[in-house]
């Protein structure tokens, strides 16, 4: 809403976040991780297709020990979950 305030009716920042009660960093806030966010998606989409009976565990462990990629388990984890690998049924 403060960038709306900000573009449509020619307000300054700082009085718009103000108004909106928004701090100024949050304001300018961009994410930064995007394209390593889609990495980690395709690796564990990857991993998962060839590796049916891998967890969350094995797949971190995989990245971070073969692969040598310093990502955050929480960063992985939440990425994991949002794809809803971890929504997957055991055949029995």
């Amino acid at each position: 809403m403060a960038k709306q305030a900000v573009q449509q009716h020619s307000v300054s920042v700082r009085l718009a976040c103000q108004a909106f009660l928004v701090s100024e960093s949050c304001y300018r806030y961009e994410c930064k991780h995007n394209a390593e966010n889609e990495e980690i998606a395709n690796w564990l989409i990857r991993l998962t297709d060839n590796h049916r009976n891998w967890g969350f565990g094995l797949c971190y462990l995989y990245l971070r020990n073969v692969k040598s990629f310093g990502w955050n388990h929480k960063r992985v984890y939440r990425i994991y979950r949002e794809l809803e690998l971890n929504l997957r049924i055991k055949p029995r």
